[in-house]
C-alpha cells in the first residue's frame, strides 16, 4: 500500500505532522524523495546537520525517527539548501526571493552539486566535502546534471518505495507528487484544519493530464491544478495539535484517526 501526502499551499500545511502520525497508524515506512530548507530561515536545522558533515532537513529527520533504524538521507535522496536572494535579479533557477546554494544527491556516498554563481555560506565550505562537488553556472548545465545525477537517485528511491509493503510518501511544497512515476493507492492533500482524500489512480492520471504535452510538460505540477480535475473521496476535519501532541507519533495517530481510517479505506477500495 502506497499512501501519498501532499500539501495545498506553500506555507506550512502540516504534511509532515500528518505523515508522522500516519506512519504510526499503518506501521509503515516513510519517504521524502525531495526536500529543502533555507540557510537563514531554518538555520538551527542547517546547523544540526552540517556540524555532523551532513545535509538534511527537519521533515526527513522526523519521518526517519519513526523508524529508528533509518537515517534521514536514506529516505530523502535529494535535499536542496536555499538562501535568501540579495537583490531583485532572477537567480539560476529563476527565483527572485531566494537562490539555490547546494544539493545533496544520494545517501550512501552522496554527490554534492554547488551553484557556482552565488557566494556560499562560509560554514558550509568547511563542514561539507565540497572540494569534489559538481559546480554549475547555468541552467543548461544544471539540467544536464539533474538528468545525469538527480534522476537516477529518484529512480532508486522509487524502486525502494515499490518494494516496501506499506509506504508513506511525503511530497514537498505544494507539488502534487515528488516522483513523476509514482502511482499511489490513495492521496491525502493536507491543509490547516482539513484533509482532502483522493483515489490514487485518478490522482496519478490527473497529474499526467495537468503536466501537459511533452513539449509543454512540467516536472513540478501544483496540487491545486491536479485536484481541480478529479472528485474527492472524503473530507475530514483535522484538530489543531499542541506541541506535546505533535512530538509523539502515537498521539498524532490518535488525534487524526478518523482521517487515517478514511485514507486507508480509499486505498483498499482501489
Amino acid at each position: 500500500m502506497q499512501l501519498l501526502v501532499a500539501g495545498s499551499t506553500q506555507v506550512d500545511a502540516g504534511k509532515t505532522t500528518f505523515s508522522v502520525g500516519l506512519l504510526d497508524h499503518v506501521g509503515g515506512t516513510g519517504f521524502k524523495p525531495r526536500a529543502g530548507n533555507d540557510y537563514w530561515f531554518d538555520h538551527d536545522d542547517y546547523c544540526h546537520a552540517t556540524t555532523a558533515g551532513r545535509l538534511y532537513g527537519k521533515d526527513a529527520r522526523r519521518l526517519a525517527a519513526v523508524n529508528d533504524d533509518r537515517s534521514p538521507e536514506t529516505i530523502n535522496p535529494i535535499h536542496r539548501l536555499w538562501q535568501p536572494s540579495p537583490g531583485p535579479n532572477e537567480g539560476l533557477l529563476g527565483r527572485t526571493d531566494r537562490e539555490f546554494v547546494v544539493d545533496r544527491v544520494g545517501w550512501d556516498d552522496p554527490t554534492y552539486v554547488v551553484n557556482d554563481t552565488v557566494e556560499l555560506p562560509a560554514s558550509i565550505t568547511t563542514q561539507l566535502p565540497l572540494n569534489s562537488a559538481i559546480r554549475v553556472a547555468s541552467l543548461e548545465e544544471f539540467n544536464e546534471v539533474m538528468r545525469r545525477v538527480h534522476l537516477p537517485a529518484l529512480e532508486r528511491i522509487g524502486d525502494r518505495i515499490e518494494a516496501t509493503d506499506r509506504s508513506v510518501i511525503e511530497s514537498y511544497g505544494a507539488i502534487a507528487r515528488p516522483i513523476t512515476t509514482l502511482e499511489p493507492d490513495a492521496v491525502a492533500v493536507v491543509e490547516p484544519g482539513i484533509v482532502r482524500i483522493y483515489d490514487g489512480a485518478r490522482y496519478a492520471k490527473a497529474c499526467t493530464v495537468a503536466s501537459g504535452s511533452a513539449r509543454e510538460g512540467r516536472l513540478e505540477v501544483p496540487v491545486d491544478r491536479v485536484v481541480d480535475l478529479i472528485e474527492r473521496q472524503a473530507t475530514v476535519e483535522l484538530p489543531a495539535l499542541d506541541s506535546e501532541t505533535q512530538a509523539k507519533p502515537e498521539r498524532i495517530a490518535n488525534a487524526y484517526a478518523p482521517a487515517y481510517d478514511a485514507l486507508c479505506t480509499t486505498a483498499r477500495e482501489t
